[in-house]
């Protein structure tokens, strides 16, 4: 996966906590204001960062949006690789947490704000967000290839049932009831 365009080469190991840090209070920060009505200044404040110190990390709002949009999509895609990888346990409970951790989580009324934002401003993220999305439906794929030979058409179609489930429920919980039940008929 590219890594989102950042300013600094290598952080030191220090400055990588601190970073990280910074990134999620940008995103907390986006998807309140929007991407267009957040300042650095606004992030800044919500880091705890002087905004010399926040430029000194990114150059401009497009560079940290796309790092702090980067950064998510990294950890969301870490966690669906470890559920994915449970020989363990039953392919409709690893699918159920995988799009919980790529989907569900950002189902409510607080979180929802962040998939808004990352949906809102395709132009300025291009294959920050694309490559992560490519990689998810390439991970689902393999997950089912396992079980079925269908497995191209049953991720693809357990893709678009997260996308439609995302946006016509209110709760996390009640996208996740609703993913259980496309799950187990499409595993059928």
């Amino acid at each position: 996966m590219s890594s989102p365009e950042v300013d600094h080469p290598s952080p030191a190991p220090a400055d990588t906590g601190r970073r990280a840090t910074v990134l999620d209070s940008a995103m907390l920060t986006f998807a309140r204001f929007g991407y267009r009505k957040t300042s650095m200044e606004e992030v800044a404040r919500a880091a705890r960062i002087s905004r010399p110190g926040l430029y000194f990390l990114f150059s401009s709002k497009e560079t940290l949006f796309r790092a702090a949009v980067g950064q998510a999509l990294d950890r969301d895609l870490a966690a669906v690789e470890d559920v994915l990888a449970d020989p363990g346990r039953p392919l409709r409970d690893r699918l159920v947490e995988a799009f919980d951790h790529w989907a569900g989580r950002y189902v409510g009324p607080l979180t929802s704000d962040v998939a808004v934002v990352i949906d809102d401003n395709p132009d300025l993220l291009g294959e920050v967000i694309e490559t992560p999305r490519r990689r998810f439906e390439e991970l689902i794929t393999d997950a089912i290839a396992t079980e079925s030979d269908r497995e191209a058409a049953l991720a693809q179609t357990m893709i678009s049932t997260s996308i439609g489930l995302k946006h016509q429920v209110t709760s996390r919980e009640a996208y996740l009831e609703r993913l259980k039940v496309a799950i187990d008929l499409l595993l059928r």
